[in-house]
């Protein structure tokens, strides 16, 4: 690594893009001495971390979420805010790499200089964030920016995970775009605080508020995720900047509810909770594969598994019984 660890609290703190880039590019290394390296960085920043607002945004492709997030970022800069934008793309199953390009996507708000925009190959990982996604949103926390925004791939009822790792979850919805029975799917609709219907106008105006009142008995039956908290449903257009000046005052009316009951500290410490209980089965896992005995174990049982010799979860306890009686 070219720059020390103080180097890049210094570049961090400093808001140099460049700097903070490098710390990213760290904290998502596989390789062993730069996870060293980025548990170092990431203690030194953790003070200065936990000052912004987390926003998931999720929504099927097509739904808009890239023109929405640059419209977004550029009403909250115009009030001041400072925004960061990390876009998980669906990676590349050849290459591993980030298909979708979002920064070329959003070519306005990346020229804005309080914006920084992160695209992140997902990588296979489950819940439509990437493995690193929480500990990247720290490093732009520490940056100074006030609100982070997390785009999710879009791919499915696994992407509610991201919920796990912000404060705000805002379901973008579109009319006729074949996700009227993703929209009032219970694994979503149970986890999202905001709902705003994209792309409406004159021509599609009735039907959007057909599907506001569809959504809205949809969400009656669905117990409160937040007491005094009723989710709206909200119409506009991201493209036109129509709607948006709602949303933004919707979310923080949802996060100053949340600090009026202390749910927003309790929550966040119950996220940090279960980003520990990630890392311990990753740390795990990887001591486990280090050691050669038990990696041989580990491919045989793997083998075994997959050649349906005895049930999968089978093979993992034979597994994980042998590393915890291993001497």
């Amino acid at each position: 690594m070219k720059f020390s660890i103080q180097q890049l609290k210094d570049g961090i703190q400093s808001g140099d893009k460049r700097l903070i880039a490098k710390a990213i590019t760290l904290i998502e290394s596989k390789k062993s001495e730069h996870r060293l390296q980025a548990e170092d960085l990431l203690k030194e920043i953790m003070p200065l971390t936990g000052n912004s607002i987390r926003v998931g945004i999720t929504g099927v492709p097509g739904a808009g979420k890239s023109t929405f997030i640059e419209n977004f970022g550029r009403l909250a800069i115009a009030n001041d805010k400072k925004v960061a934008v990390l876009a998980i793309d669906p990676s590349s199953a050849i290459n591993k790499g980030s298909i979708l390009g979002d920064k070329t996507r959003m070519e306005e708000l990346a020229r804005e200089e309080n914006a920084f925009i992160r695209p992140s190959p997902s990588s296979g990982f489950l819940g439509g964030v990437a493995n690193t996604t929480f500990e990247t949103m720290l490093i732009c926390e520490a940056a100074g920016y006030d609100y982070i925004l997390i785009e999710t791939v879009g791919v499915g009822q696994s992407e509610v995970l991201v919920s796990d790792i912000t404060d705000v979850f805002l379901f973008l919805k579109i009319i006729g775009g074949g996700d009227e029975l993703q929209g009032i799917k219970r694994g979503i609709m149970e986890m999202v605080d905001v709902v705003f219907i994209n792309k409406v106008d004159k021509d599609n105006l009735q039907k959007a508020k057909n599907t506001r009142l569809e959504l809205k008995r949809a969400l009656d039956f669905i117990p409160a995720k937040e007491k005094d908290w009723k989710v709206p449903v909200l119409l506009g257009s991201a493209l036109n900047n129509e709607g948006l000046d709602e949303i933004y005052n919707k979310i923080d009316e949802f996060i100053s509810l949340k600090k009026k009951t202390e749910r927003f500290d309790i929550i966040r410490k119950q996220q940090s909770e279960k980003r520990f209980e990630y890392w311990v089965q990753e740390y795990i896992l990887n001591m486990m594969k280090r050691d050669e005995s038990l990696e041989e174990a580990y491919n045989q049982h793997k083998k075994n598994a997959s050649a349906l010799v005895s049930n999968p979860s089978t093979e993992a306890k034979l597994f994980v019984e042998k590393f915890l009686n291993k001497d």
